[in-house]
């Protein structure tokens, strides 16, 4: 199988990586706007750089995979759809709605393969705790939190292109919500901070989010997120229900200090970011693309699957700025 690369930044090179290593992997086809980048990461993995985006579609391969910058990634999607190429994308497809329904409205036309790239899906804690629901083990669900913080905020230049710290970040808690719980959301409310820095006011932005869901079946849900957590990278989900209650990613490298007396010790090593926090993870949603491509499983996140994420997201932005709680079905997408 060949495959082109298109993005050799931090995530395209752990990508990259994963493929080069993969059994069913031949060779790969690798670009970046920035020819050096990809030139070097080529070499360091022994496969072959590509001038630009025009020649993974002209070179022959089997499948592409988009790790470019978020603003090209629907043009990207349509160009493969159009090619008859399955594709993997890195979230989100687009940054608003517009431009995702038309590169979703390209991929069904052509009944081509869209994976989008949600990791935790593939994250053995999450995977746990979704059968734990699944499975009646904690009786009826009543109340999810979920929290995303990152160690250090990104550089000042990104926020205005990311989208939001709803559709850049929290967006993985509204997705894998919706996966663990295989419920979804009918209304939200969103608050914001934008204290921690200039930059965040001048990107229209917040550095700290908060947002309280309410599931179809009246599972309440809250889904913060901040950009910065000295203490290191943390990602949680608690789910409580009316039999147990349980918790994905609490283990010794959880950046969180107990106040008790006899509570466990600070963690030793505490994460620092996603790529080492979810390495395992990465790992296995391409490697299940390469099996999607060779038709061994069904697409475990397709395009609509991001949709629904994105929606959510959607209506905590209008649910932020208009100080009141926004129904799902006023954001645009919904399947009827």
């Amino acid at each position: 199988m060949r495959i082109g690369l298109i993005g050799a930044g931090r995530i395209g090179s752990f990508h990259a990586a994963t493929l080069s290593r993969h059994r069913e992997v031949g060779s790969l086809i690798i670009t970046d706007v920035d020819t050096v980048r990809a030139h070097a990461l080529a070499d360091r993995l022994g496969e072959t750089a590509a001038p630009g985006a025009d020649e993974i579609f002209t070179w022959g391969v089997d499948a592409v995979v988009i790790t470019a910058a978020t603003a090209a990634h629907a043009e990207l999607i349509g160009r493969a759809a159009r090619s008859g190429l399955p594709v993997f994308c890195e979230k989100p497809i687009a940054v608003d709605l517009a431009g995702t329904l038309t590169a979703l409205a390209e991929v069904d036309a052509a009944g081509t393969v869209l994976q989008m790239g949600f990791q935790r899906r593939f994250d053995t804690g999450y995977a746990t705790a979704r059968e734990a629901v699944r499975s009646g083990r904690l009786g009826r669900l009543h109340t999810v939190r979920a929290l995303t913080a990152d160690q250090a905020p990104p550089p000042a230049a990104y926020l205005p292109v990311s989208g939001g710290i709803y559709r850049d970040c929290l967006i993985h808690d509204f997705d894998i919500l919706r996966w663990v719980t295989g419920r979804e959301v009918v209304e939200v409310y969103a608050t914001g901070s934008d204290a921690g820095g200039a930059m965040y006011r001048e990107a229209h932005d917040v550095d700290t989010a908060a947002v309280v869901l309410t599931l179809e079946d009246g599972t309440l849900a809250t889904a913060t997120a901040t950009r910065t957590n000295g203490a290191g990278y943390d990602v949680r989900m608690e789910l409580a229900g009316e039999l147990d209650t349980i918790a994905v990613g609490l283990d010794d490298r959880t950046p969180i200090t107990s106040t008790e007396p006899a509570g466990p010790p600070p963690a030793d090593k505490p994460w620092t970011g996603f790529l080492e926090r979810f390495a395992p993870a990465y790992q296995a949603e391409v490697a299940a693309f390469v099996e999607v491509v060779r038709g061994e499983r069904a697409n475990p996140c397709d395009g609509h699957e991001a949709l629904q994420a994105l929606r959510i997201a959607e209506a905590c932005e209008l649910s932020r700025r208009e100080r009141r709680p926004v129904h799902l079905g006023e954001i645009a997408g919904l399947r009827r």
